[in-house]
């Protein structure tokens, strides 16, 4: 897809079976002068049992969407729903348990314990929770991210694709309805990336889970049902059964749209 092949579209195509949606999400940051519109009316569906992909130029507004999504942050206006909850309308207080109980997150940074062993790291947050472990879903997820030799090692005796695979099955192992994953692989080689990755696809395909994924990787992305580009906080392209090379056409179209003014 070239650039001349691109233009801003307000929505993306709706997916058979939503695990969340926004509707009419805007966010501004700053005000006057200063003022930045991070997203312009975002209208998208995530598909319940799917990996997406959201990617963009930097400053596209990816990140700002996901934490909108995951109730990290509030939109300046629209709204957001999370499992047939309305984010958006949501008091702290009921935000801080949706994301407890309903959400996981994977980011950049591992965020392990580094005095607690990878098997304590993974079932922390039930035991902040005071929520019993599924010791069944737990062996499963743990064979998963093939981390069953490594439970009693803490994070400074395991490599950075085992401490993020550690992090992975942490956000699992609470049977979240979604989990958002920032750069999951951002500090990562190309090896322990490709572990990391086929491990979020399995969960899906093998485990019915729902995850969303900020990236700035083809190769990353190449590993999702479906790939949104975002450029100048819109939605402007979409892929399913993505390649690297597809993406990589893509994102090179969105370079150029992203250089032109704001009408």
């Amino acid at each position: 897809m070239t650039s001349s092949e691109l233009s801003p579209a307000p929505a993306a195509a709706p997916a058979a079976d939503a695990i969340a949606s926004a509707r009419a999400l805007t966010k501004v940051y700053g005000s006057g002068s200063t003022e930045v519109h991070a997203l312009r009316g975002i209208d998208v569906e995530l598909g319940r049992g799917e990996l997406t992909a959201i990617m963009g130029p930097s400053g596209s507004g990816k990140s700002t969407l996901m934490h909108c999504l995951a109730g990290l942050d509030r939109p300046t206006s629209g709204t957001v729903v999370v499992d047939g909850q309305e984010v958006s309308a949501m008091s702290e207080r009921r935000l801080t348990k949706l994301r407890r109980d309903r959400v996981g997150f994977i980011f950049q940074a591992f965020n392990l314990v580094p005095t607690l062993t990878a098997a304590e790291n993974i079932t922390l947050p039930l035991d902040i929770a005071r929520r019993p472990v599924d010791r069944e879903l737990f062996d499963e997820v743990v064979d998963a991210v093939g981390l069953r030799d490594r439970l009693t090692h803490k994070p400074a005796e395991l490599s950075g694709g085992q401490q993020q695979r550690v992090a992975c099955a942490r956000a699992l192992v609470s049977r979240p309805a979604v989990v958002f994953a920032d750069e999951p692989t951002g500090n990562l080689d190309s090896h322990a990336s490709a572990e990391v990755l086929g491990f979020l696809r399995r969960s899906v395909d093998t485990l019915g889970q729902s995850v969303v994924m900020v990236t700035h990787d083809p190769r990353a992305a190449s590993y999702a049902h479906r790939v949104l580009f975002l450029a100048d906080g819109l939605f402007v392209a979409e892929l399913t059964d993505p390649t690297a090379a597809g993406v990589l056409d893509t994102l090179a179209g969105l370079e150029g749209l992203a250089a032109r003014p704001r009408s």
